[in-house]
């Protein structure tokens, strides 16, 4: 499902037309992401939680040239599944 997609199923759900369905989820995926940016976490029970992960530097090589590669430290965004959500998917 792309996003064209989810916002088309959205209004049929709910009733909304297509244009306030996007404005919906647009604003959501805003919440969502500032959040975030701001080292936050966003948890919807049932569903999952957005949160920040910190990963360390490490070194790796190269494929190509086998040289070694200094990769910084960084933060990423990560994603746990809720309970209901792993319940609904493993059925």
């Amino acid at each position: 499902m792309n996003k064209t997609e989810l916002v088309a199923a959205v209004a049929a759900k709910t009733g909304q037309t297509k244009k306030a369905a996007e404005e919906s989820i647009a604003a959501t995926l805003q919440v969502i992401t500032g959040e975030l940016a701001e080292g936050g976490t966003v948890q919807l029970i049932g569903f999952g939680t957005f949160a920040v992960k910190n990963r360390a530097a490490r070194t790796t090589r190269n494929p190509r040239t086998g040289e070694p590669i200094q990769l910084p430290a960084l933060k990423a965004p990560a994603f746990k599944a809720g309970k209901a959500l792993k319940d609904a998917v493993r059925d």
